[in-house]
């Protein structure tokens, strides 16, 4: 194995093998600095820099028996340089920074030390907000190493109760695989392959459209072979794919596996490896699954070759970005190597048949041709699109058309290109609404015909909005305001001995914006839970015994308001 590989990745970098797990990465991290952040044995239910939906996982997500309530500790001495509390997402969360370059979070926790979420309480009172995010200076919340920090839970967007945990190196913010710090899991399994994928590229942008060939995969133990063994003839140029995953010894999750080699006669030509990446490349796993087959049959497919427009850190090393040109008349080896973070290691092995590829085909756009590395712009007069550079991973043939208006909508549908061809974030869309919208022009948003609202603004004569996919796309209007439901308050209750007050909101279309509470006039805390959708008010001392009155107002996001509004007896 070559214990050092120099490599093109916008510039020199190099790229080393440990030597005691032959493991590529690009530095050595210290280890031992850092303990585990749980008074249990270390077992994890998602690994870092697996793929998840429109993200590569940010951390490790340590198991907690199924259960909310265990010790969460400081892995490390340092101090709270950031407390925040989110709808979804980490929900909970702390962050601290240590003097070692690094920083720990700690997500989905049940509740904080009492010092902290005071802290915490402080601002939401203070800014009105039940969403909070702000900094700390050294000085306010010092930690040593193993001090209790917070209790682990289940908030935010989590799929059930764990402690997700990261480390991030403090001047880039880059997140870093944890395991390389000697934060191990016991593991001994090899990674399992399922099946591999031939993408006949040949010139062409990989596409919905690309020639794919699936071939399954058997074998065990780190060996695996074609199902039908055979020789593969291919001609010209060629991308790999495959459908792998890893298991550690202490959990029966399917993770993701640490990294993959790609081989052609003994040189490596692709590396991919989850060592660390920065946040605004998350969305990028979107160009490296091969996308469409995602959209259709969820089929996690992993592309072994680069796409032009993707330019991230789990790409370390690559021969013309991955893509393999068979142009004689030989006969090669190709060999997968996909490892786990332990070093455990699969091999699969093929023998390829090369012939001396044709002429390469001209590309034909049949609508307009999108670069991935431009700006794009498409102008049919009631419909326009601007696609900035860097939003696209590879060019597009970029289509339109336009399909009949629905009923109780204000254009017709805009069919903008598909939704298999993945945006790095978001593009400009543009469409001029029908004159009869009138006065409603304002409460005008621009509907996903497959995902609801994108938003919008009317502005110019067109109603204007930033969606995150291409797609079918029209206009309605939202006159309708929220809808409010009580579950434990009724005008004249007695809640003597209720603990809280509770409510659910709804929007029918643009979504609710803003959800105020007040008791006797003063604002509230009304704490959401994300997975319920329960708004909840906890009493404290504050509300005495005695008569009150309780108010919430819920805005969307066309300023349509409802109000409620109820005495109780306390």
């Amino acid at each position: 194995m070559l214990k050092n590989i120099i490599c093109l990745l916008g510039g020199i970098a190099m790229f080393t093998c440990s030597h005691a797990q032959d493991i590529v990465k690009s530095k050595t991290y210290p280890l031992g600095a850092f303990q585990y952040p749980l008074d249990l044995p270390p077992s994890t239910a998602g690994s870092f820099g697996e793929l998840r939906a429109n993200h590569f996982h940010s951390g490790l997500d340590f198991r907690t028996n199924r259960r909310i309530g265990y010790p969460v500790h400081a892995a490390m001495y340092g101090y709270v340089s950031r407390l925040r509390v989110q709808l979804g997402g980490f929900g909970n969360a702390v962050y601290l920074t240590h003097p070692n370059g690094y920083t720990t979070v700690y997500g989905h926790l049940d509740h904080l030390t009492p010092e902290l979420a005071k802290a915490v309480r402080q601002y939401q009172y203070e800014h009105q907000t039940y969403e909070a995010d702000f900094r700390l200076q050294p000085f306010q919340f010092p930690v040593t190493k193993g001090q209790l920090i917070a209790i682990s839970g289940n908030t935010g967007a989590s799929g059930g109760p764990h402690l997700h945990f990261e480390i991030r190196d403090s001047l880039t913010e880059e997140t870093v695989n944890p395991q390389l710090f000697g934060l191990t899991i016991p593991d001994n399994i090899p990674p399992a392959i399922n099946s591999i994928t031939l993408y006949h590229l040949n010139g062409h942008p990989f596409s919905e459209n690309t020639l794919r060939q699936y071939y399954d995969v058997s074998g065990a133990g780190g060996n695996y072979r074609l199902t039908k063994p055979q020789t593969l003839f291919l001609s010209g140029d060629i991308g790999f794919g495959i459908t792998a995953y890893d298991q550690n010894s202490s959990s029966v999750n399917r993770n993701g596996f640490y990294s993959l080699q790609l081989k052609v006669d003994g040189r490596t030509v692709y590396t991919f490896a989850v060592e660390r990446f920065a946040f605004d490349q998350t969305h990028a796993i979107n160009g490296y699954i091969d996308y469409p087959q995602y959209i259709k049959a969820r089929r996690w497919i992993q592309k072994c070759f680069v796409p032009p427009g993707s330019h991230i850190s789990l790409y370390p090393q690559s021969e013309n970005r991955g893509v393999v040109s068979f142009r004689d008349t030989l006969l090669h080896d190709v060999e997968y190597v996909v490892k786990d973070i332990a070093g455990n290691t699969s091999t699969l092995k093929l023998k390829v048949q090369s012939s001396i590829a044709k002429d390469r085909p001209v590309v034909n756009y049949t609508g307009t041709r999108f670069r991935y590395d431009q700006r794009n712009e498409f102008n049919s007069g009631p419909l326009k699109v601007v696609v900035s550079p860097g939003n696209l991973y590879d060019d597009v043939d970029f289509q339109y058309s336009l399909l009949p208006q629905k009923p109780g909508t204000y254009s017709a549908t805009h069919r903008v290109h598909n939704r298999l061809t993945p945006i790095h974030l978001n593009y400009d869309l543009w469409i001029k609404p029908d004159a009869s919208i009138g006065s409603l022009a304002n409460k005008a948003v621009i509907v996903n015909a497959m995902g609801g609202s994108v938003g919008g603004i009317y502005q110019d004569g067109y109603v204007k909005a930033k969606p995150a996919s291409f797609g079918d796309f029209y206009i309605r209007v939202d006159t309708v305001a929220p809808v409010i439901t009580p579950i434990n308050i009724r005008n004249g209750s007695n809640l003597a001995g209720v603990r809280s007050i509770a409510l659910r909101t709804s929007d029918n279309l643009s979504g609710v914006k803003t959800v105020v509470g007040k008791i006797d006039g003063k604002w509230i805390l009304l704490e959401q839970d994300y997975k319920t959708r329960v708004f909840r008010y906890t009493f404290d001392e504050s509300i005495t015994a005695g008569k009150h009155t309780f108010e919430v107002t819920v805005t969307d996001q066309k300023d349509n308001v409802s109000q409620y509004a109820a005495a109780f007896n306390r």
